[in-house]
């Protein structure tokens, strides 16, 4: 029998269990052994270095200790098949890849990286976005005028690598769309709203969600943004948002994506076959 272990975290929540559960009663439905462990749980509790695949998937706080997460995901890859591999997870955990898609010709939000330690220097007066390199859900992310970030840049500078990008004024009014690829096919897609006032669309923050049925040039657009990912994966969600009425990523997640099964009942089951296929 197929041993599963998918990554998650010690907090469990609502939004956890809503990705988690389905996957795991999809993975028996197809006659897998499957459970659900924190990632830096020692591995034996968890039984990393005995699963046949071990599947990243609700691991929300890597964030806060990305150095460690990566040295987990090496030791797995070590031992058990890792997906999304470990070349993803290296190569999506630093918002740099924005900038090596807009090397590749991909549509993207514009992007300038500031690195750590660094004078960044006045933002002028532009409406902007300043947020952590490393980060998701919208932690550390502020927007306002140029000058009103300045002293904010350079405290986020100080203690690591920092995005600066042009304020998108089309969330505010149209949201941002994602886009979830599952194996080999296109899933399901949603818009994300911000609540009135903001900025965010994490529901977090207040946002809310619709169904989505995506365009041909979303479509080709999230393609093309898949096609530079370092690997194949299993799982991946492209994030767009509108810019002079074209479709451009604000993110590419690879590594740990809602990808809001709750919202479409035939994907966990899609999710399943996608990931036993890569064994």
């Amino acid at each position: 029998m197929t041993t599963v272990v998918v990554a998650s975290t010690r907090v469990r929540s609502e939004r956890i269990d809503a990705e988690n559960q389905p996957l795991v009663a999809a993975l028996a439905e197809r006659g897998a052994q499957a459970r659900v462990e924190p990632w830096d749980a020692p591995d034996d509790v968890a039984g990393w270095s005995t699963a046949d695949l071990v599947v990243v998937r609700t691991t929300w706080d890597y964030t806060d200790r990305r150095d460690e997460f990566l040295a987990w995901a090496a030791r797995v890859a070590g031992s058990a098949a890792l997906q999304n591999p470990l070349a993803v997870l290296e190569w999506n955990s630093h918002k740099r890849y924005l900038v090596e898609l807009a090397e590749a010709g991909v549509p993207v939000v514009p992007t300038r990286l500031v690195p750590a330690g660094t004078e960044p220097g006045p933002l002028g007066p532009s409406r902007v976005v300043v947020k952590p390199a490393v980060s998701a859900g919208g932690r550390g992310t502020h927007r306002g005028l140029g000058p009103e970030l300045d002293a904010t840049l350079a405290e986020l500078a100080a203690h690591g690598d920092v995005l600066v990008q042009p304020a998108v004024d089309s969330i505010d009014t149209e949201g941002e769309v994602s886009l979830v690829r599952l194996g080999d096919r296109w899933s399901h897609a949603v818009r994300k709203f911000p609540v009135a006032g903001g900025f965010l669309v994490h529901e977090r923050h207040g946002g809310r969600l619709e169904d989505h049925e995506p365009t041909p040039r979303e479509l080709a657009v999230a393609e093309r943004a898949l096609a530079c990912s370092p690997a194949p994966v299993h799982a991946a969600r492209v994030d767009l948002v509108r810019l002079d009425g074209e479709p451009a990523v604000m993110e590419l997640e690879l590594i740990e994506p809602e990808l809001f099964l709750r919202r479409a009942p035939h994907a966990a089951g899609l999710l399943a076959d996608a990931l036993l296929a890569t064994l």
